[in-house]
């Protein structure tokens, strides 16, 4: 079986080989080939080796990878992918499967014009495993790997197929959604990133810099945690008043088994995959400051707390903290000419219809 992944960063580079040792076909589309090793491997946080493979084929030229593939992975940010669908449009066919890892961002609807086409649209609801690139082209390590997955799929009715494809695939229990909004919905990086970056730079100004790149995780505060939760509990609400079953939207509260602000920061400092991540930050002759152009920045806020925001707007729910977060964003890190995500339905039911099955 031959699969297409798109993106050559972390969690794609670390995909191609999972399938490869699967035994699948794996080209990867990546913008530079050329810099990429015959061979490619995994490690673990204690740099051993888990998998090495030399069958994946890293290529620029998305018809070659995208002919012939039953299923198209792909792993962009989400800024990137309505010019995607544009290239991908004329290159599909009916019976493929897209899979977005992870789903949230506005996929289903970036990726409508293919929906039309007949392409089948799936959505992991999480990352099955943290990954850091060890060398761009040659190595990743797989850290925190995730004990389950949940799927969903548009149309709703084919997420228990691909479910079952992603557990076979990944050695991973799959569970399928009833639909692709507890996808969308879903507060991990549009949440869990947002409140922790509002939280860190609210004070920022130009001139304003610190003395080194902040732990995102292991510097964590009970502010950042505080802010989470209220956005947590805005998004339920939201949950709530949507007729859709959304239960599989589970509270980043229960996720983490912390529901008081400093359980929370105890919890997330404690995490041993998140213990090197950094922030997104740059180093200046001045110090270091916030780097605007992260895609913690340039996706998470646009592509991720946008969606949730514009959803609760068109649901009418007040969302305050979610609102703060937002306009915070706007006015302190939004570069001019970003890219940003726009609902265009105009009723709660033209929202509902999508993922019920009765869109076209």
């Amino acid at each position: 079986m031959k699969i297409c992944i798109i993106g050559g960063g972390n969690i794609g580079t670390l995909c191609a080989v999972e399938l490869a040792a699967k035994g699948c076909d794996v080209m990867i589309y990546t913008s530079r080939p050329e810099t990429w090793s015959t061979t490619l491997s995994v490690y673990d946080a204690e740099d051993r080796l888990l998998w090495k493979t030399d069958a994946v084929r890293p290529t620029s030229d998305l018809a070659s990878a995208v002919c012939g593939a039953e299923q198209i992975w792909i792993t962009h940010p989400a800024f990137l992918f309505e010019s995607l669908c544009e290239k991908l449009l004329p290159l599909v066919r009916p019976d493929q499967m897209l899979l977005v890892i992870p789903g949230s961002g506005g996929a289903e609807f970036a990726f409508r014009p293919l929906l039309r086409k007949g392409v089948v649209l799936c959505g992991l609801q999480r990352v099955h495993s943290i990954a850091r690139l060890k060398e761009k082209g040659k190595s990743v390590y797989m850290l925190g790997r995730k004990p389950s997955l949940s799927l969903g799929a548009i149309p709703a009715a084919a997420a228990p197929r691909w479910a079952a494809e992603m557990t076979r695939l990944l050695d991973i229990p799959c569970a399928p959604l009833t639909n692709y909004l507890s996808v969308t919905l879903t507060p991990s990086n549009p949440i869990l990133h947002t409140s922790r970056l509002y939280s860190m730079f609210r004070d920022y100004a130009p001139g304003v810099t610190w003395d080194h790149n902040i732990g995102f995780y292991v510097e964590w505060t009970d502010e950042a945690s505080a802010v989470m939760i209220a956005c947590d509990a805005e998004l339920r609400a939201l949950c709530k008043s949507l007729p859709l079953d959304l239960s599989a939207v589970q509270s980043l509260r229960v996720y983490y088994e912390s529901d008081t602000a400093e359980k929370m920061t105890a919890k997330l400092r404690s995490i041993r995959a998140f213990r090197d991540i950094a922030s997104p930050m740059k180093r200046t002759e001045a110090g270091w400051i916030p780097d605007f152009d992260s895609r913690y920045f340039t996706a998470d806020f646009p592509f991720g707390l946008k969606i949730i925001r514009d959803i609760g707007a068109l649901a009418g729910i007040e969302m305050p903290t979610i609102n703060r977060l937002w306009d915070w964003y706007v006015q302190t890190a939004c570069c001019p000419g970003a890219r940003c995500f726009e609902l265009t339905l105009q009723t709660r039911d033209e929202l509902v219809r999508i993922y019920s099955d009765e869109s076209d």
